[in-house]
C-alpha cells in the first residue's frame, strides 16, 4: 500500500473518530485535559481496531469549527448554570417554564441526534421529544415568561444546529434548498405548541 492511499485511508476514517470523541465527551459532561485526551485516544483505538461504516458520507470534519463548538458549549453550560441558579434562588418552585417547538433544517439521524444532546447538556434545557417526520424537536426550557423568551430559546437551539452542521461540513435542508449553515433563526410555517406555566 502506498504512502498516498495510507493518508487516504486515514482522512476517510477521520470522521468517525471525530463523531466518536464528541460522543464520549457528551457523555462526560466535560471539556477538562484528560477527558479530551483520553476521549480522542479512545476514539482512534476504536477506529483503528475495528471496520466501521462512514458517519456521513461525504462529510469532511472541520478541526477549528469543533473547536469553537466545544467552546461554545463550555459558554453555554457556564452561562445556562448560572441563569437556573438564579431562577431557583429567586423563583425557587415558581420559575416559569415552557415547552418550545423547534424547526430544524438538517436531514440527517446522527445530526439531529447531536445537537438534541448539546440542547439537553445545558441547564434549563431539555429535549422531550424528537418528531423525525416534521424535523422538530421539542423543548422544555426555563424561564420561559412570555413571547421573546419563546423566540429566544428557540433560536438559542437553531444556533446549536448551525454549529453541529458546521463541524461537519454538511447538512442539508429538506428537499436540497439549502446549506445547513445558513441561517435558519427565520420564522416556521407551524406555530409554536408551547405555553407558559406558572
Amino acid at each position: 500500500m502506498t504512502r498516498r492511499e495510507n493518508a487516504r485511508r486515514v482522512l476517510r476514517r477521520l470522521p468517525m473518530v471525530g463523531w466518536l470523541w464528541l460522543l464520549w465527551i457528551l457523555l462526560w459532561g466535560s471539556v477538562g485535559p484528560v477527558v479530551l485526551v483520553g476521549g480522542l485516544l479512545v476514539a482512534a483505538a476504536v477506529v483503528g481496531s475495528f471496520f466501521l461504516p462512514p458517519v456521513l458520507p461525504g462529510a469532511v470534519p472541520r478541526p477549528l469549527a469543533i473547536g469553537r463548538l466545544l467552546v461554545d458549549l463550555l459558554k453555554d453550560l457556564v452561562g445556562s448554570g448560572v441563569t437556573v441558579a438564579w431562577q431557583v434562588l429567586r423563583y425557587g418552585g415558581k420559575t416559569s417554564t415552557a415547552i418550545v417547538e423547534v424547526p430544524l433544517h438538517v436531514d440527517s439521524d446522527l445530526l439531529i441526534t447531536a445537537v438534541a444532546e448539546l440542547t439537553t447538556i445545558a441547564p434549563g434545557t431539555l429535549v422531550v421529544e424528537i418528531d423525525r417526520r416534521r424535523q422538530r424537536l421539542y423543548v422544555h426550557a426555563l424561564p420561559v415568561r412570555d413571547e421573546t423568551d419563546l423566540v429566544r430559546r428557540r433560536k438559542a437551539v437553531q444556533t446549536v444546529e448551525r454549529r453541529v452542521a458546521r463541524a461537519v461540513g454538511r447538512g442539508r435542508r429538506t428537499g436540497g434548498t439549502g446549506a445547513a449553515g445558513d441561517d435558519t433563526s427565520g420564522s416556521s410555517d407551524h406555530p409554536d405548541q408551547g405555553g407558559t406555566t406558572p
